[in-house]
């Protein structure tokens, strides 16, 4: 019982924390970079038609977008966690194993997060931006909605286990970053084994599938038996139809790409009469909104 009950962490050394608290994230962009290049080169050389100039330009000014914003509320991140971990009394020491259950317990958030921000109109907005790419490659791996952290809730469970700010905030570098490696079409499908228990890109390809077999399915970021286990599996069978059911085309400007969606869903929730409908564009299922405004349009 040594191992809980560790020492609070004094607001006086949240500076010393923060220098603690490695960039993952940043030390890994020349290494995202060089494959994501190397992709480029190979998709040139071979002819395929998997990289549009404007989109992945534009994918590119929403992922520096998302790295600024997190550097900024950084150290409000880590005061909030902070806060936390000297609330509860079961603080674990800062030990790295600890990684281990802290990310199996964050997959299972993110999976959550992602699948609700899937089912719930006003959380989508703060998704879409990655899902409107038409194409699939490593740059759809930067397309990261500048205000998803408001999804900081969904882990709330997590930080309040007691896990120290430290390993939190590496899981989630750790988090991201495997995400990165599945946005791409040049690993077709892997071992059964790791398909049966990894988020792989096969896996993947499917999630960002418009095709009416593949939507709102395969929500994990690192493990898939989570879809499992949920109901919510679909394996790869033909190739998916890349984008959102409403296509916007190849969009460059990061701002749109970020907060069309928002707008029209003020937009909606202005046309629609009565309360009922107006939660229902607020709130309601992407896809149940979809298939109403197709109905709408062929009466």
């Amino acid at each position: 019982m040594a191992f809980f009950g560790a020492d609070k962490i004094s607001l006086s050394k949240l500076t010393e924390l923060e220098e603690s608290s490695p960039e993952i994230i940043v030390y890994a962009i020349p290494v995202m970079a060089f494959f994501t290049f190397l992709e480029i080169g190979f998709s040139w050389f071979e002819k395929k038609q998997i990289y549009k100039t404007r989109e992945s330009i534009g994918s590119t000014l929403v992922g520096l977008g998302n790295v600024f914003i997190n550097f900024l509320i950084k150290t409000g991140m880590i005061y909030g966690a902070v806060w936390i971990y000297n609330l509860v009394p079961w603080r674990m020491e800062l030990s790295w194993w600890t990684i281990i259950p802290c990310y199996l317990l964050f997959d299972l958030c993110s999976y959550w997060s992602h699948r609700i921000s899937h089912e719930n109109r006003f959380l989508w907005a703060t998704h879409i931006v990655h899902h409107s790419a038409e194409t699939y490659n490593l740059t759809v791996a930067f397309r990261l909605s500048w205000i998803q952290n408001i999804k900081i809730l969904f882990f709330l469970p997590v930080a309040l286990l007691g896990f120290h700010p430290v390993v939190f905030f590496v899981t989630s570098q750790v988090s991201v970053l495997f995400q990165f490696w599945v946005h791409t079409e040049y690993i077709g499908r892997l071992h059964p084994y790791l398909e049966y228990l990894l988020a792989t890109p096969s896996n993947h390809r499917v999630h960002h599938g418009r095709n009416e077999k593949y939507l709102d399915k395969n929500f994990a970021a690192t493990f898939i038996f989570w879809d499992r286990m949920f109901r919510t599996y679909q394996k790869e069978e033909e190739r998916p139809d890349y984008g959102i059911t409403t296509p916007i085309g190849n969009r460059l400007n990061p701002l749109f790409l970020n907060f069309h969606e928002l707008n029209d869903i003020i937009k909606d929730v202005r046309k629609a009469k009565g309360l009922k409908k107006k939660l229902f564009y607020l709130f309601g299922s992407p896809t149940d909104i979809y298939h109403e405004k197709l109905k709408d349009k062929s009466q």
